[in-house]
C-alpha cells in the first residue's frame, strides 16, 4: 500500500479494488428501498437473508413427485367416499346390492329423493336442525366471547384460577357426563324438547379458549388509546375488538356451527319423537329395521344433510383458515 505527504500529513491511499469491495460488502448489509422488494417481501438485508438460513430444498424433482402423489392419494381417501355417498344415492334398491358393484347408477333414480323430502320426516328434521343449530351457536359465540374478553382484558381475583378450570374443561369427554345430564334433563321434564337438547350442549370451553388467546395478540397500544378517549366496557369490545378479530371470530362460528350440526350421541339419547329429532338421528330411522336397508333413500339424506354444511364451509372458509393460523407464523 502505498503512502503520500499532504501538508505535513501522513494519508493512506487506499486501492479502487478495496474501496470497491468495501462499498459493496456495505450496500449488501444495508436493507433495500422501500417499494423495491417483491410484493409481501419483508425488507431486510442480505445478510439478514444469509442469517435466516433455508429449509429443506423440495425444488428436486423427487420431491416434487412424493408431494403430488402425497396430495393425489389425500383427495382420493376423501373424494373417494363422497363420489359413492352421491352415485348411490341415484341407484333402485336392485343396483345397491347388485354384484359386482356398479361405479354409477343404472337407471338413473333421482325419485329417491322426493322421497326422503317427503314420506321420512325429513322436513320436521331439517327444521330441527337448523333451529337447534342456530339457537346453540348464538348462545356459544356470545358467551364465548364475553368470557375470553373478561379472561383477556378484565383484571379479578382468581382469574388465571378460572381460566385453568376452563382449560380443564376442554380435557374432559362429553361422554363421561352424558348420564348425568340426561338424569337432570329428565327429572327436569326436558326429555324429547329443544330445551333438553340445547341446555346441555351450551359449553364455551373451546371458544373461551380460542378467543381469549386471540384477543391477548391484539396490539396493547390500541387498548390503551381506546382508554383514553373514553371508551367503555362495549365500546371497546365492538368498536375496537370485534373489528379486528373478525377471522378468528368466523373460525369460532364456522367450527360451532359444523359441529352442532353433525352432533349425534346427545340428541339420540335425549329424544323420541319427530318434534325434536334433528338430522343426523333422523338418518337411522330410514333405515329398515327388519330387512335390508334400502341404502339409495338413506344416501339421498345424507346428501341433503351434508350440503348446507358445504355451502357454510365454501363461504367462510378464507376467514376460518386466517382465523386458525393467525398467530402462527412469525416475521
Amino acid at each position: 500500500m502505498s503512502t503520500k505527504f499532504t501538508q505535513g500529513k501522513k494519508t493512506a491511499k487506499v486501492p479502487k479494488a478495496v474501496s470497491a469491495s468495501a462499498a459493496t460488502h456495505e450496500e449488501r448489509d444495508m436493507p433495500p428501498v422501500p417499494g423495491s422488494q417483491a410484493e409481501g417481501e419483508p425488507v431486510i438485508s442480505e445478510a439478514q437473508r444469509k442469517r435466516k438460513g433455508g429449509g429443506a430444498d423440495y425444488s428436486s424433482p423427487g420431491m416434487k413427485v412424493f408431494g403430488y402423489l402425497a396430495l393425489v392419494l389425500t383427495v382420493l381417501l376423501i373424494m373417494v367416499p363422497l363420489y359413492f355417498i352421491v352415485i348411490t344415492s341415484f341407484k333402485t334398491y336392485q343396483d345397491v346390492y347388485s354384484d359386482p358393484i356398479t361405479f354409477w347408477p343404472n337407471p338413473f333414480e333421482p325419485g329417491n329423493y322426493a322421497r326422503v323430502w317427503e314420506t321420512s320426516g325429513f322436513q320436521n328434521y331439517l327444521r330441527n336442525s337448523i333451529g337447534i343449530t342456530l339457537i346453540l351457536t348464538v348462545i356459544k359465540v356470545v358467551l364465548g366471547v364475553m368470557s375470553a374478553y373478561a379472561f383477556a382484558f378484565l383484571r379479578f381475583p382468581g382469574r388465571n384460577a378460572l381460566f385453568l378450570l376452563v382449560i380443564a374443561a376442554l380435557m374432559v369427554p362429553n361422554q363421561i357426563t352424558i348420564i348425568s345430564n340426561y338424569a337432570l334433563a329428565a327429572s327436569l321434564g326436558w326429555r324429547d324438547t329443544w330445551q333438553g337438547v340445547i341446555i346441555p350442549l351450551a359449553g364455551v370451553a373451546f371458544g373461551c379458549f380460542l378467543m381469549r388467546n386471540h384477543f391477548q395478540s391484539l396490539p396493547g397500544e390500541i387498548m390503551e388509546a381506546a382508554d383514553m378517549d373514553g371508551a367503555g366496557f362495549f365500546t371497546k369490545l365492538f368498536r375496537v375488538v370485534l373489528p379486528m378479530s373478525w377471522p378468528t371470530l368466523s373460525a369460532f362460528v364456522l367450527i360451532t356451527v359444523v359441529n352442532e350440526w353433525n352432533e349425534y350421541l346427545w340428541p339420540f339419547l335425549i329424544t323420541d319423537t319427530p318434534a325434536a329429532t334433528t338430522l343426523p338421528v333422523g338418518l337411522t330411522r330410514l333405515q329398515d329395521a327388519e330387512g335390508l336397508t334400502n341404502w339409495a333413500p338413506v344416501m339421498a339424506g345424507t346428501v341433503l344433510t351434508t350440503l348446507p354444511m358445504i355451502i357454510v364451509f365454501l363461504l367462510l372458509q378464507k376467514q376460518m383458515i386466517k382465523g386458525l393460523t393467525a398467530g402462527a407464523v412469525k416475521g
